[in-house]
């Protein structure tokens, strides 16, 4: 039980740091940023590997630059799909 609560922690965590720094705009909140960090944390793990420090499962590093990636993209799919309309 604590492994869940401490991931869904570590994920709105990540995804509040990688919009911080990715300079995004991510809708939802809480919500929308525990989304990204989840999608950023298998993304980063994904393409870069568990390198780093490890908490909650989520090698942090990779996560971070996960969820900047996936939020940067988020963002350019939005802006072209407004500026198509």
């Amino acid at each position: 039980m604590w492994g869940i609560i401490i991931s869904i922690v570590m994920a709105i965590v990540i995804g509040i740091i990688g919009d911080a720094i990715a300079g995004g705009d991510m809708p939802g909140g809480i919500i929308g940023s525990m989304v990204a960090g989840l999608i950023g944390a298998w993304l980063g793990a994904y393409l870069f590997g568990g390198f780093g420090p490890v908490i909650g499962n989520f090698a942090v590093i990779p996560a971070i630059i996960g969820t900047m990636l996936f939020i940067f993209l988020l963002g350019l799919i939005s802006r072209l799909l407004r500026r198509a309309t």
